[in-house]
């Protein structure tokens, strides 16, 4: 039983943009850092940061993909409220398997950043475990209010068979 069925297939391409609403933010920006346990003074402390080069505080590089302020809907059963895909591949459990970020800039606190998804590709592989497994490639690409990409994120999804396939087809 293929896990890349035609329905998948034709999702490739499709795309998910979400506008900002507001400004990033300097509480963002600070509880991050918090949770990070990073106590760069860049991203707290407007005139440090204004003496090295920067019209204001700015955001720990990964923040601005790490954050889901850009999401404008309910959460989900888990409390989730970010991106996904919500792929029909039954039987499976997903897995995330890497992120490869790319930035142009810092963000900034008074910066509107959006972000669009996109999903790239999709390619069913042999497991190690037996049968197939399906690997799901996307890209989120961030602008600000000049619509210039501040940052990517592209971003690896596993689908691994619950019961290899070698087992579900005897």
């Amino acid at each position: 039983m293929a896990l890349l069925t035609p329905e998948l297939q034709a999702m490739i391409g499709l795309q998910v943009h979400y506008p900002a609403r507001e400004a990033f933010g300097h509480a963002s920006i600070r509880y991050f850092a918090l949770a990070m346990h990073d106590d760069n003074p860049l991203y707290v402390d407007e005139e440090y940061a204004k003496a090295a080069g920067y019209p204001g505080v700015i955001a720990p590089p990964t923040l601005v993909c790490e954050t889901c302020q850009y999401a404008h809907r309910v959460p989900d059963a888990d409390g989730y409220i970010g991106h996904e895909w919500h792929l029909p591949v039954p039987g499976c459990r997903m897995i995330r398997a890497g992120n490869d970020y790319a930035f142009s800039r810092p963000v900034l606190a008074t910066d509107r950043i959006s972000v669009t998804w996109t999903l790239e590709s999709m390619v069913e592989k042999p497991s190690s475990r037996g049968g197939t497994q399906l690997f799901v490639m996307s890209v989120a690409t961030y602008k600000d209010a000049q619509d210039l990409t501040v940052a990517t994120n592209r971003e690896a999804l596993v689908f691994q068979p619950l019961v290899p396939h070698a087992q579900t087809q005897s």
